[in-house]
Protein backbone atom coordinates (compact mmCIF):
# COMPACT_ATOMS: atom_id res chain seq x y z
CA UNK A 1 0.00 0.00 0.00
CA UNK A 2 1.26 3.45 -0.91
CA UNK A 3 0.63 5.68 2.08
CA UNK A 4 2.25 8.86 0.74
CA UNK A 5 -0.74 10.10 -1.27
CA UNK A 6 -3.07 9.48 1.66
CA UNK A 7 -0.81 11.47 4.00
CA UNK A 8 -0.58 14.31 1.48
CA UNK A 9 -4.35 14.34 1.03
CA UNK A 10 -4.94 14.50 4.79
CA UNK A 11 -2.36 17.30 5.11
CA UNK A 12 -4.02 19.33 2.36
CA UNK A 13 -7.46 18.83 3.91
CA UNK A 14 -6.07 20.24 7.15
CA UNK A 15 -4.67 23.21 5.21
CA UNK A 16 -1.11 22.49 6.32
CA UNK A 17 2.08 22.95 4.34
CA UNK A 18 4.76 20.27 4.47
CA UNK A 19 6.77 22.63 6.66
CA UNK A 20 3.87 23.10 9.11
CA UNK A 21 3.27 19.35 9.37
CA UNK A 22 6.99 18.88 9.92
CA UNK A 23 7.03 21.45 12.72
CA UNK A 24 4.08 19.79 14.47
CA UNK A 25 5.68 16.35 14.26
CA UNK A 26 9.34 17.33 14.81
CA UNK A 27 10.18 16.16 11.29
CA UNK A 28 11.86 18.06 8.46
CA UNK A 29 9.96 19.40 5.46
CA UNK A 30 12.22 17.24 3.28
CA UNK A 31 11.28 14.09 5.20
CA UNK A 32 7.56 14.90 4.88
CA UNK A 33 8.10 15.37 1.13
CA UNK A 34 9.83 11.99 0.91
CA UNK A 35 6.97 10.31 2.81
CA UNK A 36 4.36 11.86 0.52
CA UNK A 37 6.21 10.58 -2.54
CA UNK A 38 6.66 7.13 -0.99
CA UNK A 39 10.44 7.51 -1.07
CA UNK A 40 10.71 6.84 2.65
CA UNK A 41 8.76 4.82 5.22
CA UNK A 42 8.11 6.16 8.73
CA UNK A 43 8.51 4.17 11.91
CA UNK A 44 5.23 3.10 13.54
CA UNK A 45 5.68 5.78 16.22
CA UNK A 46 6.31 8.50 13.64
CA UNK A 47 3.39 7.30 11.50
CA UNK A 48 0.96 7.38 14.45
CA UNK A 49 2.26 10.83 15.43
CA UNK A 50 1.61 12.12 11.88
CA UNK A 51 -1.91 10.63 11.90
CA UNK A 52 -2.62 12.22 15.28
CA UNK A 53 -1.58 15.67 14.01
CA UNK A 54 -3.71 15.14 10.89
CA UNK A 55 -6.72 14.07 12.98
CA UNK A 56 -7.05 10.60 11.47
CA UNK A 57 -7.40 7.29 13.33
CA UNK A 58 -5.23 4.44 12.02
CA UNK A 59 -8.33 2.31 11.31
CA UNK A 60 -9.82 5.13 9.23
CA UNK A 61 -6.51 5.56 7.38
CA UNK A 62 -6.34 1.89 6.37
CA UNK A 63 -10.06 1.37 5.78
CA UNK A 64 -10.34 0.47 2.11
CA UNK A 65 -13.83 -0.98 2.05
CA UNK A 66 -15.69 -0.71 -1.19
CA UNK A 67 -17.63 2.52 -1.34
CA UNK A 68 -20.32 3.52 -3.75
CA UNK A 69 -18.86 5.84 -6.35
CA UNK A 70 -19.78 9.44 -5.75
CA UNK A 71 -20.41 11.39 -8.93
CA UNK A 72 -21.84 14.78 -7.90
CA UNK A 73 -19.93 17.02 -5.49
CA UNK A 74 -21.27 20.11 -3.75
CA UNK A 75 -19.93 22.92 -1.59
CA UNK A 76 -19.79 20.64 1.48
CA UNK A 77 -17.25 18.45 -0.33
CA UNK A 78 -14.90 21.32 -1.13
CA UNK A 79 -11.84 22.30 0.86
CA UNK A 80 -9.80 25.45 0.53
CA UNK A 81 -6.46 26.97 1.32
CA UNK A 82 -5.70 30.68 1.39
CA UNK A 83 -2.22 32.14 0.99
CA UNK A 84 -2.66 35.79 1.94
CA UNK A 85 1.02 36.58 1.43
CA UNK A 86 1.01 35.52 -2.24
CA UNK A 87 -2.60 36.58 -2.80
CA UNK A 88 -4.37 33.40 -3.85
CA UNK A 89 -7.08 31.03 -2.71
CA UNK A 90 -7.27 27.47 -3.95
CA UNK A 91 -10.48 25.48 -3.68
CA UNK A 92 -10.37 21.72 -4.24
CA UNK A 93 -13.67 20.91 -5.94
CA UNK A 94 -13.51 17.14 -5.52
CA UNK A 95 -12.31 15.57 -2.25
CA UNK A 96 -9.24 13.38 -2.51
CA UNK A 97 -8.80 14.46 -6.14
CA UNK A 98 -5.03 14.48 -5.66
CA UNK A 99 -5.31 10.67 -5.59
CA UNK A 100 -6.91 10.66 -9.06
CA UNK A 101 -5.52 11.24 -12.53
CA UNK A 102 -6.99 14.78 -12.64
CA UNK A 103 -7.21 17.40 -9.93
CA UNK A 104 -9.85 20.09 -10.55
CA UNK A 105 -9.57 23.31 -8.55
CA UNK A 106 -10.98 26.82 -8.57
CA UNK A 107 -8.15 29.30 -8.23
CA UNK A 108 -8.85 32.88 -7.16
CA UNK A 109 -6.00 35.37 -7.46
CA UNK A 110 -6.19 38.72 -5.71
CA UNK A 111 -5.11 41.82 -7.69
CA UNK A 112 -1.54 41.06 -8.88
CA UNK A 113 -1.54 37.87 -6.76
CA UNK A 114 0.50 34.92 -7.91
CA UNK A 115 0.11 31.17 -7.58
CA UNK A 116 3.20 29.27 -6.50
CA UNK A 117 5.85 28.48 -9.09
CA UNK A 118 6.01 24.84 -10.20
CA UNK A 119 8.97 22.81 -11.36
CA UNK A 120 8.81 20.98 -14.70
CA UNK A 121 6.74 17.80 -14.56
CA UNK A 122 4.94 15.31 -16.77
CA UNK A 123 1.53 16.79 -15.98
CA UNK A 124 -0.83 18.51 -18.38
CA UNK A 125 -2.79 21.58 -17.36
CA UNK A 126 -6.10 22.96 -18.58
CA UNK A 127 -7.61 26.19 -17.27
CA UNK A 128 -10.61 28.31 -18.13
CA UNK A 129 -10.54 31.95 -17.04
CA UNK A 130 -13.85 32.76 -15.35
CA UNK A 131 -13.14 36.40 -14.45
CA UNK A 132 -10.28 38.85 -14.85
CA UNK A 133 -7.03 38.41 -16.77
CA UNK A 134 -4.01 36.25 -16.02
CA UNK A 135 -0.46 35.69 -17.21
CA UNK A 136 1.08 32.26 -17.54
CA UNK A 137 4.84 32.09 -17.29
CA UNK A 138 5.93 28.93 -19.08
CA UNK A 139 9.70 28.70 -19.13
CA UNK A 140 10.88 31.96 -20.69
CA UNK A 141 7.59 32.62 -22.46
CA UNK A 142 4.68 34.63 -21.10
CA UNK A 143 1.09 34.15 -22.27
CA UNK A 144 -2.02 36.15 -21.38
CA UNK A 145 -5.61 34.99 -21.11
CA UNK A 146 -8.78 36.85 -20.18
CA UNK A 147 -12.26 35.84 -19.03
CA UNK A 148 -13.80 33.38 -21.46
CA UNK A 149 -10.48 32.05 -22.77
CA UNK A 150 -9.05 28.57 -22.23
CA UNK A 151 -5.46 27.57 -21.53
CA UNK A 152 -3.81 24.21 -22.16
CA UNK A 153 -0.14 23.31 -21.74
CA UNK A 154 2.28 20.52 -20.93
CA UNK A 155 4.12 21.40 -17.73
CA UNK A 156 7.53 20.43 -19.11
CA UNK A 157 9.05 23.77 -18.04
CA UNK A 158 8.90 25.87 -14.87
CA UNK A 159 5.49 27.55 -14.79
CA UNK A 160 3.45 29.99 -12.78
CA UNK A 161 0.05 31.70 -13.01
CA UNK A 162 -0.20 35.40 -12.07
CA UNK A 163 -3.14 37.80 -11.89
CA UNK A 164 -2.50 40.48 -14.50
CA UNK A 165 -5.11 43.05 -13.43
CA UNK A 166 -6.25 45.32 -10.60
CA UNK A 167 -9.22 43.16 -9.62
CA UNK A 168 -9.52 39.53 -8.55
CA UNK A 169 -9.21 36.90 -11.28
CA UNK A 170 -10.71 33.44 -11.04
CA UNK A 171 -10.12 30.32 -13.08
CA UNK A 172 -11.12 26.71 -13.18
CA UNK A 173 -7.95 24.65 -13.40
CA UNK A 174 -7.63 20.92 -14.05
CA UNK A 175 -4.22 19.31 -13.89
CA UNK A 176 -3.11 15.75 -14.22
CA UNK A 177 -1.62 14.03 -11.21
CA UNK A 178 1.83 15.57 -10.65
CA UNK A 179 0.85 19.26 -10.75
CA UNK A 180 -0.44 20.37 -7.31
Amino acid sequence: MRIGKKIKNLRLKKGLTQEELGERTDLSKGYISQLERDLSSPSIETFFNILEVLGCAPKEFFDEEEREQKVVYGEDDQTEFIDEERGYEIQWLVPESNENEMEPIRLTLQPHGEFKQFEPSLSETFAFVLTGRIKIKLGRQIFSAKAGEAIYFHASEEHQIINDCNEPSQLLLVATESYL
